[in-house]
């Protein structure tokens, strides 16, 4: 059986990154298999080539809830968590992934919330539209920590899938770091479907 090409990770840019919650530097990497490329934008904070496993966040696009802040998830707010837990601890590493919806895209995204609005669960919502629960896949992190020399790390994350991926890929995942906002009364649903449907590991549901 042939194998699939290997995935070929490119940095493409990096800058200084002000924000509110902190200097961090913002790079840009492609990561190519043949034709296809994929996206990926990553922010760094403090000395990440130390010997400690630093934190890292991989995070999947939610325009909705990054952007508009939406309430029917906890994506935004898993984002800003996650940046001042590292800005508190002043190094880490964030990995924004271009995955929206669980990898559906933002239009079957909105697809996805009418028929959540009729009834449907997250889950049931995407395999109603022809989709696994969660098209993801996380192979341009590994590559990416590699670039940066990370080969051992502190994950910010609730999905053991994320946990899985780094580890078959041959990195450590020396901690799980539970990244759990207080929970609002609008994405309560969606989060006990990620818990009873998707494993994730969420506690007080």
């Amino acid at each position: 059986m042939t194998q699939p090409p290997r995935l070929r990770l490119r940095k493409v840019a990096e800058a200084s990154f002000p924000s509110r919650f902190g200097q961090f530097r913002i790079h840009g990497f492609e990561g190519r298999r043949g034709r296809a490329v994929e996206e990926a934008v990553v922010l760094t904070m403090g000395d990440i080539t130390a010997p400690d496993p630093p934190l890292v966040r991989i995070h999947s696009e939610c325009l909705t809830g990054d952007v508009f802040h939406s309430l029917r998830c906890d994506c935004r707010a898993q984002l800003e968590l996650a940046l001042t837990v590292i800005a508190e601890e002043g190094r880490g590493i964030l990995i924004y992934e271009h995955k929206e919806g669980r990898g559906i895209g933002l239009l079957n995204k909105l697809r996805a919330y009418e028929l959540q609005d009729a009834g449907a669960d997250t889950v049931e919502a995407n395999e109603k539209l022809g989709f696994e629960a969660d098209l993801r896949n996380y192979e341009m992190p590994p590559e990416i920590l590699r670039h940066f020399g990370a080969t051992r790390v502190r994950l910010l994350s609730n999905n053991p899938a994320k946990i899985e991926a780094l580890e078959r890929a041959g990195i450590t995942v020396s901690e799980r770091v539970p990244c759990q906002p207080a929970v609002t009364a609008t994405a309560e649903d969606y989060l006990r479907t990620k818990k009873k449907k998707l494993g994730h590991l969420l506690e007080g549901l």
